[in-house]
């Protein structure tokens, strides 16, 4: 993030970030029920996560992911297509922001760190 509001800024800044900062910006929020298990808001969205759309026409679907472009910033979910005029479906693209994580794929046991020191502890400044 820039120090700047400036709307044009702010997209150039997004567009030349680095693929470290991109990654960071592919983070959707978790549903109610994976935050209180896991202990984290929110997560990188991964091809194989199920997630649900939040925002516009396609509101309430939800699907696997398909693919994940960081570059354009898009999330594709299996299942949400559009009729293209030829005839052919085409998947959409959803920003990562409008779309909420429902099942995480857990196949990277390091994906989620647990929390394993709490505020409590941290400030009587004992270890566990």
């Amino acid at each position: 993030m820039n120090g700047t509001i400036n709307p044009g800024k702010q997209r150039k800044a997004q567009y030349e970030a680095d693929l470290r900062m991109q990654g960071k910006n592919m983070a959707a929020p978790l549903s109610k029920e994976l935050r209180t298990k896991h202990g984290v808001r929110s997560l990188a969205v991964r091809v194989g996560d199920t997630v649900k759309v939040l925002r516009g026409d396609y509101l309430g679907k939800s699907g696997n992911v398909n693919q994940v472009d960081r570059k354009r910033n898009k999330v594709y979910i299996q299942g949400v297509m559009r009729k293209k005029t030829d005839g052919k479906e085409a998947f959409l693209g959803f920003r990562p922001s409008n779309v909420m994580i429902i099942g995480i794929d857990m196949k990277d046991k390091k994906r989620i760190k647990k929390k394993t020191t709490s505020t409590k502890t941290l400030a009587s400044g004992k270890k566990e």
